[in-house]
């Protein structure tokens, strides 16, 4: 057996080695005000817990989406707000599963900013 290249976790510590596409979406469809991440990271890269993309629901329903290659410089967030009165997940998973599975545009489709713990990105 062949060890995992992506892990999922979910808000309470779950994980799911090599999720599909398909999962990481219902992953992040299933995000509530309860639960309210979901991490995916890249198991293949060094160092090793550096590579992941993580979404945050805020209060209002908009997402803070986080990834990180490596080290603190190479860590950033976008905010996707929420669209007309609909909960629509799908732009925030349509970038998770290409940046899981080394898909093109992913860095395109947000307005992506260095990451800093003091500045973090409110709607």
């Amino acid at each position: 057996m062949t060890a995992p290249v992506i892990r999922a976790i979910e808000w309470d510590g779950t994980a799911w080695d090599d999720p599909s596409a398909e999962q990481i979406h219902d992953l992040l469809a299933d995000m509530s005000l309860t639960w309210r991440f979901v991490i995916v990271e890249r198991l293949d890269r060094e160092p090793v817990d550096q590579h992941y993309i993580q979404v945050y629901l805020n209060d209002d329903l908009s997402y803070r989406v986080e990834y990180r290659e490596g080290g603190p410089d190479r860590h950033f967030q976008a905010h996707v707000p929420r669209e007309n009165e609909a909960f629509a997940v799908e732009p925030v998973a349509e970038v998770v599963q290409a940046w899981a599975f080394g898909r093109p545009g992913w860095r395109e489709a947000l307005a992506w900013v260095p990451w800093r713990p003091e500045e973090q990105l409110r709607p």
